[in-house]
């Protein structure tokens, strides 16, 4: 899927730096080439030898390699590439792309291209949060720098947060999505994704477990094989995916205003855990527990999403795929809540407390259509995602 292409793969200093190895190695089973360059602090975690011997090709390192720069070599390496990736990308390195500094290698090189640059940070969980990273993120993402993750989880400095770089095949997607080339080309799906807090007052409001892991592998995958994605995302606990249009909302009524408005589209796979109800009387201020008695909640029924788009009459995606998280009759309910809904196809995995998957990475899906259904083997998130994306690839030809 990547054949013909050509990735330059920039590999700062972090520990995350080995999982740049495997990266290499999953680029050139796609078909891409690899020229990699390795920073000075990149080198104290990979040698060059082995990221030469996986890349099949030279490591670059220094800026004043008189056989090399004798040919202008950076200002080469920077326009030969189809696409740039930073990968670990350190706080040190985003910092020197966002000032545009200019003192070795890597550095001159970002700034010298004109090709898409796509970065995927590493940093300890401090460092990620401190405002000047932020503002370098920031600048970063205005001047068009594509990205991917952090995502949050265990350190090697023992500290939990966001951070950590993406997985390989994370990285892959996005390379996939950047180059924008596969069967989706052209094609516009729409994904919704995460929960939704319905506030009761401006401090509490109701949701649900949903992490909106699923949703974003979805969309990652939708755009690896070159769909122009539009996500609309509920608060979740992943960062939202790269290089697609994110919008983020909090409540069921925001989110089926920004699917109107988000549409026509080709495709619509809506993953998102949409709270069924709200409050009705939600208050402007903060309840206060003031030993008069409970508060009185009123309920109010949220629009149905899902509903909403497969019965349009003008406009409906060729394609609405549903979901349905049960937690008992897995197969009945989701089969029933197909015809109610009046979606194409709807994916069935039961999110009963024992089995995990709710705010879990993994996802046992059955998929349900007209033609009847197909059980799918308990797998990641990201394999259910790319299983799904060709699935919708084959029906839109």
């Amino acid at each position: 899927m990547l054949s013909g292409k050509h990735i330059l793969l920039v590999i700062g200093g972090g520990i995350a730096a080995f999982k740049s190895l495997d990266l290499i190695r999953r680029l050139r089973e796609r078909g891409a080439q690899v020229t990699p360059v390795l920073t000075q602090a990149g080198s104290e975690f990979v040698t060059p030898l082995s990221v030469s011997a996986l890349a099949g090709n030279k490591v670059f390192q220094d800026l004043f390699d008189l056989n090399d720069e004798s040919e202008m070599g950076h200002i080469e390496l920077s326009r030969a590439a189809d696409l740039i990736v930073v990968a670990p990308a350190t706080a040190d390195l985003m910092a020197k792309m966002a000032s545009g500094l200019a003192n070795d290698l890597a550095s001159t090189l970002l700034l010298a291209t004109d090709k898409r640059v796509l970065v995927a940070p590493s940093m300890n969980v401090r460092m990620w949060d401190h405002p000047a990273t932020q503002r370098n993120i920031k600048t970063l993402t205005n001047d068009g720098v594509l990205m991917v993750g952090p995502n949050k989880g265990d350190m090697a400095c023992g500290e939990f947060g966001p951070g950590r770089m993406a997985e390989p095949l994370e990285i892959v997607d996005a390379v996939q999505a950047a180059l924008n080339d596969g069967p989706l080309k052209g094609k516009h799906v729409l994904v919704t994704s995460g929960p939704t807090h319905e506030p009761i007052d401006p401090v509490r409001y109701i949701a649900n477990r949903s992490s909106g892991s699923q949703g974003t592998a979805i969309a990652n995958a939708l755009s690896a094989l070159g769909a122009d994605v539009t996500f609309v995302t509920g608060p979740s606990d992943v960062p939202p995916p790269a290089g697609v249009k994110v919008i983020a909302v909090q409540t069921a009524k925001q989110m089926l205003e920004a699917v109107q408005n988000a549409l026509p589209a080709d495709a619509g796979v809506f993953a998102a855990a949409v709270a069924d109800w709200r409050m009705a009387n939600a208050s402007d201020s903060k309840i206060k527990k003031d030993g008069n008695g409970l508060p009185v909640l009123e309920f109010a029924e949220n629009p149905d999403i899902l509903a909403t788009v497969s019965q349009m009459t003008d406009g409906r995606p060729a394609l609405v795929v549903g979901f349905a998280a049960e937690t008992d009759d897995v197969m009945a309910h989701a089969t029933a809540k197909r015809a109610r809904k009046g979606c194409d196809w709807i994916l069935a995995n039961d999110v009963s407390p024992e089995t995990g998957i709710m705010g879990g990475t993994e996802n046992d899906v059955t998929l349900i259509h007209a033609d009847g259904a197909e059980d799918w083997p308990r797998m990641t998130k990201d394999d259910v995602a790319r299983k799904l994306a060709v699935r919708i690839a084959e029906a839109l030809k």
